[in-house]
């Protein structure tokens, strides 16, 4: 059977290809490996691997093998792949040497961060200690810490992007930034370690992303959209439809993970995502074209209010690491709803 994902794991390759060698017959650790950015990691790593002959190993965290299984069938019964149950909290160290570390779970649900904060912060911060033990005990030379663009709390209106450097952070008395401030906590870990263990951790922060494994029945705005146009529209906003995102392609997105892995400089934060702003509106109307059926928009702009924004700046990691948006938004949303009809049918 053809994997559908073909084309767009050809594209992670053609992008990365000469930076796998260093996990030639290497062992690869990734935590969150059943989420989307885990999905990604695990279908990239296993095309990687077949195409180069490496005769790599990536041992999964998962809470539960049998979900896993029943999720990605055709990447559970691979013999290169193995799982490793436990809570990323308190899971056991499994056994031997490990080449790489990606450190990707995190509940990024806007429910349980509003009924749960302290089940979100712990996961967040309690796994990023559990992992960095893991990650000290084995001596692993390189380790992927995987952020957020969240640390920077709200982007102030008049900055149109917002660098590394920014020096905002989430109100850290607002029981809703649970998920903001473990994120920050995570970043502080990975600098303790870093300096008293010398461990050498990379920080990707992540921003908004569309393709793929991403949920369409959570709070990402353009999965709510993408499952509207699927089911025949019409595509509905629900807030007035002024806020600013923008939108990396799932396959860039594995691009920029796996070159921060092998590539980046230790401590040093590199936003991941699209500097592309597009209005909330603009994408839902982006999404209805496709489908060709109608965007409803439930409130009016209030004159004069300064439209909020989430748009990274993405210079240092164009300019240090040659890394870009190779998809486009509309190409983007044709993908990910082919890839939903395919596996749907």
């Amino acid at each position: 059977m053809t994997n559908p994902l073909a084309a767009d794991l050809d594209h992670v390759l053609d992008h990365t290809r000469g930076r796998w060698d260093e996990l030639r017959g290497g062992r690869l650790f990734i935590t969150g490996g059943t989420g989307f950015f885990g999905c990604w990691l695990l279908e990239s790593f296993a095309w990687a691997n077949d195409a180069l002959k490496l005769g790599a190993e990536a041992v999964v965290l998962t809470r539960d093998a049998a979900a896993f299984g029943r999720k990605a069938p055709h990447l559970a019964g691979r013999s290169d792949l193995r799982l490793h149950t436990g809570d990323v909290r308190d899971f056991e160290f499994p056994h031997g040497p490990f080449t790489h570390i990606i450190h990707a779970a995190t509940e990024a649900s806007a429910a349980l961060n509003a009924e749960a904060p302290l089940t979100m912060f712990d996961v967040i911060v309690l796994g990023t200690r559990q992992t960095l033990d893991f990650a000290r005990q084995c001596g692993t030379p390189k380790v992927l810490l995987t952020s957020s663009g969240a640390v920077y709390g709200r982007q102030p209106p008049e900055l149109s992007h917002t660098p590394e450097e920014y020096g905002g952070a989430p109100d850290v008395l607002d029981a809703n930034s649970a998920y903001g401030e473990g994120k920050r906590v995570a970043e502080h870990l990975a600098g303790v370690y870093h300096r008293q263990y010398g461990l050498p951790v990379k920080i990707a922060r992540a921003f908004a992303f569309i393709g793929p494994h991403l949920p369409l029945d959570v709070h990402f705005a353009v999965g709510n959209f993408l499952r509207d146009g699927l089911r025949g529209g019409p595509v509905r906003v629900g807030g007035d439809g002024t806020p600013y995102r923008s939108y990396l392609y799932a396959a860039d997105l594995a691009v920029w993970l796996w070159t921060l892995l092998f590539r980046a400089a230790p401590m040093r934060p590199y936003n991941v995502g699209s500097g592309a702003a597009v209005s909330i509106a603009e994408t839902a109307r982006c999404v209805a074209a496709h489908f060709g059926v109608d965007v409803q928009i439930a409130k009016t702009p209030t004159p004069g209010r300064p439209a909020e924004r989430y748009i990274p700046a993405v210079r240092r990691a164009r300019e240090e690491l040659g890394l870009c948006e190779w998809v486009p938004l509309p190409e983007a949303v044709a993908r990910t709803a082919r890839w939903h009809q395919t596996v749907a049918a």
